[in-house]
């Protein structure tokens, strides 16, 4: 069942429903870091890399690619995770394509957990080695 144009209402602008979809939102990342192993190993790393980006002083250029890699790979663990679970909900029988998606899913979480950490050693490696010689 398609919708067209005339299915969808126009709605207008409400900050109190504007304030329950950041409501919503925050609740998502609750439930991530709650019920998702994987979502809390990420958000351990991301500390640990906070922390050693305070303790090694990294540049603004630096803070800026570790929280943007770092936003991708949490961005990523929310897509794979939603899609887990609608999947889930639509059958808990083997299914081939739904297989398939959530494989899908989890490469891209892998591609930029991958992406994420060669950065972080591209950015840490040198400041380690420097620290090491003094």
């Amino acid at each position: 069942m398609s919708r067209t144009d005339s299915d969808f209402k126009k709605k207008n602008f409400r900050v109190a429903e504007r304030l329950k979809s950041f409501k919503a939102a925050f609740h998502g990342i609750g439930v991530l870091i709650k019920y998702e192993h994987n979502a809390r190993i990420h958000f351990f790393i991301f500390v640990f890399v906070i922390i050693t980006g305070i303790l090694f002083r990294i540049t603004g250029t630096e803070w800026l690619a570790v929280l943007f890699v770092s936003g991708l790979v949490f961005a990523g663990e929310c897509f794979n995770t939603a899609i887990e679970y609608l999947s889930d909900l639509i059958t808990d029988k083997q299914n081939e394509n739904i297989r398939r998606a959530k494989d899908v899913a989890a490469a891209g979480v892998l591609i930029t957990a991958a992406i994420s950490a060669i950065t972080g050693l591209i950015i840490f490696i040198p400041k380690i080695i420097k620290f090491l010689r003094v």
